[in-house]
Formats: C-alpha cells, structure tokens, sequence
C-alpha cells in the first residue's frame, strides 16, 4: 500500500518517523505494509534525514503516479493544495488531510471528488490534534441528534489567556511569552484573530449538524481586545476568559430548524470543566439527545500528537482499500440554515466607565431595557470620577445587544463602553 505524502515539516517528518518506526504494527494493522512513495517537498536539501530516492519537488507527478494509493496532505493553505488533492481523488486515490483552512471552505467539492471515485476523504488532523473527535461525531454519533458543541480549539489562544489569567499579565505580554515558547508563529494572526478556531467551527458544524458550513459562516472574533482588566473582572465573577468555538441546533425566526456557529472569547464559570484546559491544551464538550455531554481532551496540536491522527486516518483508508469498501463519507442531507449572529442569544458583560452621580444607574438600566435586554446584576467598582458599573445580562440577542450599545455610548455621563463580552456556561443556560 504506497503513501504519497506532500510536505514534511513539522507534522509530516513525524509522518515519516512513525511510519518507518511502527512499520510492522501498522502492517499487522492495515493487512498489507504502508511504504512511502515519495515525499514531495520545496527543498529537498533540507532533508537530509530522507532517502534521496523519496524525494521530490514535483507534487503533481508525485500525485499522479499510478502505484500511489494514498495521498497524506501536510502542507497547508489552499493552492495548490486544492488542485493537487482534487487531482488524487478523480484518480482514484484516497487522500487524508490536516488542512482545517482547505476543509472549511473547499470541503463540499473535495467530498464530491472522492464520493464520484469512490474513494476516502479524511481529516481527524484538521481539528484538535491529536484528539479523537471528527471521527466520533461522523461514526460513533451517528445514530443520535447532536445539538451543541462547544470547546477550545486553538491551543495558541488558549496559552495567552490562560497566562493572562494566572499572573495578571496584558495580551502584549502574554503573546510574548507564547512567541517565545514557540506556542505562537511569527505571524500570529490567524490564532489570535480566531481564524483558525473558525475554520475548525465550520468543519464541526458540518459534521454535527449534517449541513454544509464553510468559515465564512462563522461569526468571528479574535483576543486581540481581551484585557487584564476583564481577566480581573471575570475573576471577581468566579469566572475567567477562553476563546470558544460554538456550534449549536438553534430555531430561526420562522420557528424552522437552524444552525449557528461562532468563535468569540467568552467569560464562563470556574467550575465549568472547559477553565480548567489550560496551557496549550484543547477541550471539546459534545451535547447529545440521547448520549448526553460528552467531552473530548488532549493536545490540540504539535508535530507528533497531530501526526498521530494522521496516521489513524492513513491506517482506516487503507484498511478500506484492502477490504474493497470505502468509510462514512460526507453528510449534508439537512442542509439547515446557518443563523446570523444578531439572532444568536447569549449572556453578555458590560463594563462602563460613568459619572458617579445620582440618576445614573436609573439612566442605564432604561437603555438596556429599550432594547429588550434584562439585567441579572449590577455592580459597581470605584468611585467619583473613577466609578465603573459591571453589569451581567440575562440572554439577549446579539443584535439588541448592540443596539444597547450603541445607546449607551451617545449618553453624556458615560465616558466609555469599556467592555462588552459574552458569558457562556451560566446556571440556567
């Protein structure tokens, strides 16, 4: 069974390390040994660990041989990849990928490339690392109705505020420090930005909700604004912050069956399980009819937790492949709407800095209820010219929301709309 891998940086030289290493396993395994074809890279003079033989800087010719059986994808971004995988499966080549970015937003035409060759098209990696989770929620759940997920799935982010949670530091240095540790690129843009956690969003509202979900569907919004203020604000909440990736069931404005997904930093309590997934780790929490909640933990990312997945999906095609079947392909058959964000509802947290005088809260408290949004607590922090009023909601819609703030910020005896930040996990959610 011959492997063509294209790339072979940090996650494919653990491709091929495992493959050489537990060879006669995955042998036993899969019913036939893997061997490599080739490797596909942009300098091959770097590689020096590889047989020259298996070497290549033409992908194309690489994907186009007719002893490949599979295709392993580990090199991101969206072209070429994008035509090279869709050349593998109108070949007749099973391919797995641990591109999220291709998936979320090429996925439906890569699944009707393989399904018209009768082929596999598989992605554990694409989420989570080396966490078991796609697969889960295409085969394992496949018999109940899944209504919500929700998790951390950017170990970057998650790093930064569980940094700025622990020691009090600002976003600045809390990204520093992730840089410096090489939890964070050079670039960090697409972790902290929610990118990244918005194009696994996408891949798990598909799966979950049986309907076509591409990135552009998720409501997105980074850390880059989260303070060591609203850090300290959470904590004095008995909560703390985490960038959540959530994908619900929801009802549209009809009454007709919806979907919705976002990523968002959201407050949520300390003693929910999710504020406990620190450092670098990822955590997924499924909400099952019949199964109940069911939650997903480990390393979301790195070279050999993510090359883990990868093999799995490698050793599963290729098990197909022996067998003369192919696995559960893709799932779009509801095709439910995706719901806009201002219809989505939620709890939010308002921070305003006012002028401690009398009238004021009364003042407040009639902006948020012109718009429909119903206050749960209110609380007040400094005096005189440094008062701030905290204010927690009950849910609302995103839309009311920022109309609310949009009222509050014209008022003349607030000097600033400090904060506003969902809260996620609440009693009574």
């Amino acid at each position: 069974m011959k492997v063509a891998l294209l790339g072979c940086g940090v996650v494919g030289s653990q491709v091929v390390r495992l493959l050489h290493e537990q060879a006669d396993d995955l042998a036993a395994r899969v019913g036939e040994p893997l061997e490599l074809a080739g490797v596909a890279v942009r300098r091959p003079q770097r590689h020096a660990d590889i047989p020259a033989e298996l070497l290549t800087t033409d992908a194309a010719a690489l994907v186009a041989r007719d002893d490949v059986d599979i295709v392993v994808e580990v090199i991101g971004g969206i072209e070429p990849v994008r035509s090279l995988l869709l050349d593998a499966l109108r070949g007749g080549k099973s391919v797995v990928s641990a591109n999220k970015a291709l998936l979320a937003d090429h996925g439906a035409v890569l699944h009707d490339a393989a399904t018209s060759a009768g082929v596999d098209l598989y992605y554990e990696a694409a989420v989570a690392g080396a966490i078991p989770l796609l697969r889960p929620l295409r085969e394992s759940l496949a018999g109940d109705r899944i209504n919500r997920v929700i998790g951390i799935v950017n170990g970057t982010t998650n790093f930064i505020l569980s940094r700025m949670d622990a020691t009090g530091a600002g976003f600045d240095e809390a990204l520093a420090e992730a840089t410096a540790l090489g939890y964070a690129e050079a670039d960090p843009t697409a972790d902290v930005d929610g990118y990244d956690a918005a194009a696994k969003a996408a891949i798990l509202a598909g799966l979950a909700f049986h309907t076509r979900v591409t990135a552009s569907d998720v409501y997105r919004e980074g850390i880059g604004e989260v303070t060591a203020a609203d850090l300290a604000s959470a904590k004095a909440m008995g909560c703390t912050v985490k960038l959540l990736a959530i994908c619900e069931r929801t009802t549209g404005p009809g009454g007709d069956p919806a979907v919705a997904a976002r990523v968002h930093p959201a407050m949520i309590p300390r003693a929910h399980p999710l504020a406990a997934v620190g450092d670098a780790f990822n955590a997924v929490f499924i909400e099952a009819a019949a199964a109940g909640s069911l939650m997903f933990y480990g390393r979301g990312a790195g070279g050999a937790p993510t090359a883990s997945a990868v093999l799995g999906d490698v050793v599963a095609v290729a098990r197909n492949r022996v067998s003369g079947s192919r696995g559960t392909g893709d799932s779009a058959y509801a095709e439910l709407p995706v719901q806009p964000m201002g219809d989505v509802t939620t709890r939010y947290h308002v921070a305003l800095d006012v002028s401690d005088r009398p009238g004021v809260l009364a003042s407040v408290a009639g902006a948020f209820a012109e718009h429909d949004v119903s206050i749960q607590t209110v609380r007040q922090e400094g005096r005189g010219d440094a008062a701030t009023l905290v204010i927690v909601t009950h849910s609302a819609a995103d839309a009311a929301l920022a109309k609310t703030v949009d009222r509050l910020t014209g008022m003349e005896f607030i000097r600033r709309v400090a904060s506003v930040m969902r809260v996620e996990g609440m009693p009574g959610d």
